[in-house]
């Protein structure tokens, strides 16, 4: 890389560095950008100097070595209790540190009151897939669309960037709305290892199973979305609520023979009941989100 390669990069901030944090200013260190980095931890640091990294001694420092900072912490209360006493009018401030839609929108105000524009961001990878273009990890980014646009290129060094809306809390709103569904995936894949433990199954054969059983499924996240939007929960329906709510039995009663505690499904399956209850047989699941929505006042 040339001089002036390494001299047209963004420098920039980053603070944290823990192994996401380290992960994000290596790949911006190897990009050739000037990066200046802090932790509260300063040993924790110390490895990213011997990368080409400036170790500023304080938070407040750090900020003031250059306009574009990334914040990535342990959560939002070390995010204000970092920054507190920096000066941030005329920064750029990235929060990447994961939090809820709330916490993204109470911060960004926080810091507009301190003459920075905001960008909060959630990260949809783990720290071996930074720097690695063909991992497919991203960050949701959301705020000052000036922001975004003025430092894009530099913002996707580490990982692809998708900016989602002016609301700042729309990163967070989308990151955990994935890893909710996430979280989902994997109840329902724990309760499936767990049925065949006790058998002559070997988990790695009945893994590809699994595997390719759930991405045939996923497409019908499409048809809830298209439902969602008509209002029509019956529109193009195969298996009804009232068909699934009969064939939870089977799945109760394989989990009784094998010895297995269906904990994992029965929230779920108690929602389809009341729905079914509702009069609604003739939707499939999508209805159920009307349950789960405290605002209207239904889920009582």
């Amino acid at each position: 890389m040339t001089d002036n390669a390494v001299a047209s990069r963004t420098p920039l901030t980053v603070l944290g560095t823990g192994d996401m944090g380290t992960a994000l200013a290596r790949a911006w260190l190897a990009a050739g950008h000037p990066v200046t980095v802090w932790n509260r931890t300063a040993s924790r640091a110390e490895p990213l100097a011997a990368e080409g990294a400036t170790v500023a001694r304080t938070a407040a420092e750090a900020v003031a070595a250059n306009r574009l900072v990334v914040v990535c912490l342990l959560d939002d209360a070390s995010v204000g209790e970092a920054l507190d006493g920096a000066a941030l009018a005329g920064r750029d401030l990235v929060n990447l540190t994961t939090g809820t839609p709330g916490e993204g929108r109470s911060r960004a105000a926080w810091a507009e009151e301190r003459g920075a524009r905001f960008l909060d961001g959630g990260i949809m990878a783990v720290p071996p897939m930074i720097g690695a273009p063909e991992s497919g990890g991203y960050v949701f980014y959301s705020g000052s669309p000036e922001l975004f646009e003025e430092h894009r290129d530099t913002l996707a060094v580490p990982a692809g960037t998708r900016y989602v809306g002016a609301d700042p809390g729309f990163a967070a709103l989308h990151d955990v709305a994935l890893l909710s569904a996430m979280s989902g995936m994997f109840a329902g894949v724990t309760h499936a290892f767990a049925l065949i433990r006790p058998e002559d199954v070997a988990p790695k054969d009945f893994a590809p199973l699994l595997v390719d059983w759930l991405t045939a499924m996923a497409p019908a996240v499409h048809q809830t979305a298209d439902q969602l939007q008509s209002g029509d929960y019956t529109r193009n329906v195969v298996s009804n609520l009232a068909m699934q709510v009969a064939g939870n039995t089977t799945l109760l009663r394989t989990a009784g023979e094998q010895r297995v505690s269906p904990e994992l499904l029965t929230p779920y399956m108690a929602l389809m009941e009341r729905r079914l209850a509702q009069g609604h047989g003739d939707e499939d699941g999508t209805g159920i989100i009307e349950l789960l929505d405290l605002r209207a006042g239904v889920s009582s």
